[in-house]
């Protein structure tokens, strides 16, 4: 008996425009990157701490390069991404080709996939025994200013525009389902400083972490909009401007090593 397809909740369209268009913007020089160089950057501090070079690496999903470049120099890298403007062009919830590698590094792109724990499950089979396997993606508590604002403009009636958020306790309870050995969940975060709602809407459109859902809701009308921007404008501080939470996510664990 063929098991259930996961929920579609995530356009796989959507998600791959949005991120032609961040490419896009990045060449031309108008892209922003924070929440990609801060993903980059946490998952390089925490290589450091292991005393171990990766022969074979699987990077997918680092817009910035910072990942990729910071490995040591002898690894043999392949970079990849849902569209195939950042490396070679992959799909999360395929087979993962050019495998076993030493390490696999997903940066900012399991928070939409549709299947979640079919991603990871695929990550797992194509590491190479006592291979390394660490994801970080947007988590449960981001954009808790935007999430208040979403919900004033809707009023009674309140539409899907901001994604599912998984947590720490879930997704530690997922790596050990699957399978990984000595898995390690934690949840960081920081805060960014906005203007206003549309410069931080511009942000996350120009970063592709903006509404990729399958119904992703009908487009605010004049007067929702309003609502939504002063809301949001009256979180501002002193500054006058509004902090808005980015969490994170970060799952890592090991390919059980072959007994001998």
């Amino acid at each position: 008996m063929n098991a259930p397809s996961p929920p579609r909740i995530f356009s796989s369209r959507r998600r791959l425009n949005a991120r032609r268009r961040m490419a896009k913007m990045r060449s031309s020089g108008t892209a922003v990157s924070t929440l990609a160089r801060e993903i980059a950057g946490d998952a390089l501090d925490r290589l450091g701490f292991l005393n171990r070079n990766f022969a074979k690496v699987l990077v997918i999903g680092d817009t910035t390069g910072a990942f990729a470049d910071g490995l040591d120099a002898s690894a043999v890298v392949t970079r990849a991404d849902p569209s195939d403007l950042f490396g070679l062009a992959i799909d999360e919830e395929c087979p993962l080709p050019g495998g076993p590698y030493d390490l696999i590094a997903s940066l900012g792109l399991l928070d939409s996939v549709n299947d979640l724990p079919g991603a990871l499950m695929l990550m797992r089979r194509a590491l190479a025994p006592d291979g390394l396997m660490i994801a970080s993606f947007s988590g449960a508590g981001s954009l808790p200013v935007l999430r208040a604002a979403m919900l004033a403009a809707d009023g009674e009636r309140p539409a899907p525009r901001i994604h599912p958020q998984v947590d720490v306790r879930a997704a530690g309870q997922l790596m050990t389902r699957i399978g990984f050995a000595s898995p390690v969940v934690d949840g960081w975060g920081f805060d960014v400083g906005f203007e206003n709602l549309d410069q931080l809407v511009g942000d996350l459109r120009a970063q592709a972490i903006g509404n990729v859902l399958a119904d992703p809701g009908p487009p605010l009308g004049k007067a929702a909009l309003m609502r939504a921007r002063k809301t949001f404008a009256d979180e501002a501080g002193s500054d006058g401007l509004v902090r808005e939470r980015f969490e994170v996510l970060t799952l890592s664990g090991w390919s059980p090593a072959l007994r001998t």
